[in-house]
């Protein structure tokens, strides 16, 4: 189980936040370009690479904020996207 720190909250099982996806996802410059199926894969194939990666979670269950984490995707490690906090 993750442990993900709320700025507001402290440290909190992830159960109580939900998933918002990558941070840094790029929205494709030209969409009206884009098939069907690539926009299919734009928006249900998220890339997946080793290491650290920024996410958005969303403190559900508990004040509500959105925050952003650096987590690493071989470790599982959270850390708030900030080296001061």
């Amino acid at each position: 189980m993750l442990e993900i720190c709320c700025p507001f909250c402290g440290r909190r099982n992830e159960s109580e936040f939900s998933y918002g996806g990558p941070a840094a996802m790029r929205r494709p410059e030209r969409p009206e370009d884009l098939s069907a199926e690539d926009w299919v894969e734009y928006l249900t194939v998220p890339s997946n690479p080793l290491g650290p990666v920024l996410e958005h979670w969303w403190h559900a269950r508990g004040c509500g904020a959105w925050i952003t984490v650096r987590r690493d995707t071989g470790t599982h490690e959270i850390k708030p996207d900030s080296d001061d906090a």
